[in-house]
């Protein structure tokens, strides 16, 4: 509203009050009035955004939800309520860097509105920063020390960060052995009679044996414990041979398959293999990343991931995304997921396994293949690439931070990540990296998109994702890349998602998830 409708709509108001007409009515206006009715109008305007961000919160509409709660901020800049409702829809996102700031903001604006604390501590906790949340929790339950839902999340996450701080505790510094070499008892291991699962043959993956398992997988049975533990010692072995940079060469008329995020939805998994043909020797896989987490059935997909790289190890190739690390795995469901239907010792073996999958790889030498993005300085070359020591948790910093977290933006240069981890980069970085390692794009995953994916920077960086409707909320399609080794041109297929057993995605998340709402 303008200055001169605010004074018109003031005049008018006087004129109703006291039934005459003046027409120096302008001249007793005092800005104070002005301003006054000013604010009271945006604020009126301002809650009815943060409506309408409600509904698209509710509807699952998460970017429409961000708008209006913007537009509702940048009218009342002061509210704490707008802030921490952004922020849970960014948290929805998963841009948990933007969620964090928001829920910084809430408490800046009202430190009194505890909520606010909740939202700061739910960013916390997603990007890993237990403490940080553990004392946003404890100043609630102090603030409010009869409410049990306060309590809860503080016993909750102080449970997480005893237990990291005896994880620690008991760490000892001695050169790591092989998963082979830890595990002694495998071949004690009895089978039973009554299993009548896939069997390994001569202790070795056969393709009957991957045909077997995913037939067992469908019908909802498990792999047994001493099959699954082999698969484990056997890849672990073969992945700590791998460099951080895997190079692949594809024939000329040979055709080559980039898949993206998988997260644990092995019946969507099986839909790929349905739609574009099992792996084999002529058909080449790559999965880039974020095999599980999320999905309640990513048991499922690792175990048939990492069978069909048994079989055919120089035609089936595996990224390491930013899930496959202890961090997201407790928090997000693999760890739950893994000791519930097996071992909490397998969830460590999965552990040492992750850190040893290679960060990235290249087609050709002209397509690099990576699960997040490029980085935040110049000058890296395919060479520093190779030269990362992959055998840890992801830094939260540095190159192998930034391969495993980056993303894309729309506009030059640089900035901070909405994840709150890793950069975004804009188009300029995107055609100095390929021009400098003399490559012709990137290919990325780590987004859900609409179609599965997304070609951005001129075609030069390409997003593909293929877990459709994530997480039974999103709606998204999924999709797979084919190319062909003679042009190296991207095709898509998108596809939607299938049904799949009435397992909800998070079942097997750490228990505070489901809190932090």
């Amino acid at each position: 509203m303008t200055a001169t409708e605010v004074e018109m709509h003031l005049n008018n108001e006087n004129s109703q009050s006291d039934g005459n007409v003046n027409v120096n009515n302008d001249a007793e206006i005092t800005q104070d009035q002005k301003s006054k009715f000013s604010v009271e109008n945006d604020s009126g305007l301002a809650e009815g955004y943060k409506n309408q961000g409600n509904e698209y919160l509710k509807s699952k509409d998460f970017t429409k939800a961000i708008e209006f709660y913007t537009k509702a901020i940048e009218l009342c800049p002061s509210s704490a309520i707008y802030y921490a409702n952004r922020s849970l829809a960014h948290l929805r996102q998963e841009s948990f860097g933007f969620a964090l700031q928001d829920g910084i903001s809430a408490v800046k604006s009202d430190p009194a509105y505890l909520k606010g604390y909740y939202r700061r501590a739910a960013a916390h906790m997603s990007l890993g920063k237990f403490k940080q949340a553990l004392s946003d929790f404890e100043y609630v339950s102090k603030c409010r020390p009869n409410d049990k839902d306060a309590k809860l999340k503080f016993t909750e996450c102080n449970k997480i960060v005893k237990m990291r701080a005896f994880e620690r505790a008991i760490a000892v510094d001695q050169p790591e052995k092989s998963l082979s070499e830890m595990f002694h008892d495998l071949e004690n291991i009895t089978i039973e009679d009554d299993y009548n699962g896939p069997a390994l043959e001569e202790n070795k993956v056969t393709l009957k044996f991957m045909m077997d398992l995913m037939e067992h997988y469908k019908n909802q049975k498990k792999l047994h414990r001493k099959y699954a533990y082999k698969i484990l010692c056997d890849i672990d072995i073969y992945m700590r041979a791998q460099p951080s940079m895997v190079d692949i060469t594809v024939p000329d008329e040979s055709k080559f398959t980039i898949c993206g995020d998988i997260h644990g939805q092995f019946y969507d998994l099986m839909n790929i293999f349905k739609i574009n043909g099992l792996p084999s020797d002529t058909n080449p896989y790559l999965f880039n990343g974020d095999f599980v987490d999320r999905g309640s059935f990513s048991v499922e997909c690792i175990f048939t991931l990492f069978g069909f790289k048994l079989l055919y190890p120089n035609h089936f190739y595996m990224s390491r995304g930013n899930h496959e690390s202890i961090n997201m795995n407790q928090m997000y469901g693999f760890t739950g997921e893994v000791t519930a239907k097996y071992t909490s010792t397998m969830a460590d073996m999965f552990t040492r396994v992750f850190n040893w999958l290679p960060l990235c790889h290249c087609i050709n030498n002209k397509i690099l293949i990576m699960h997040g993005g490029l980085f935040s300085t110049d000058n890296v070359t395919l060479e520093d690439i190779r030269k990362i020591e992959r055998n840890c948790q992801p830094p939260e910093e540095g190159l192998m931070c930034e391969l495993l977290w980056s993303d894309p933006q729309t506009w030059e240069g640089r900035g901070p990540s909405k994840r709150g981890v890793g950069i975004q980069f804009g188009p300029n970085v995107t055609k100095e990296f390929c021009q400098r390692n003399k490559l012709e794009y990137v290919v990325r995953s780590h987004e859900v998109k609409d179609q599965g994916y997304e070609v951005t920077h001129n075609g030069q960086c390409i997003t593909v994702f293929s877990a459709p409707n994530y997480c039974d909320t999103m709606g998204n399609m999924g999709a797979f890349i084919t190319i062909k080794g003679n042009d190296l041109k991207p095709n898509f297929t998108s596809f939607e998602a299938v049904p799949h057993p009435d397992i909800k995605p998070m079942a097997y998340a750490n228990s505070l998830m489901s809190l932090l709402a």
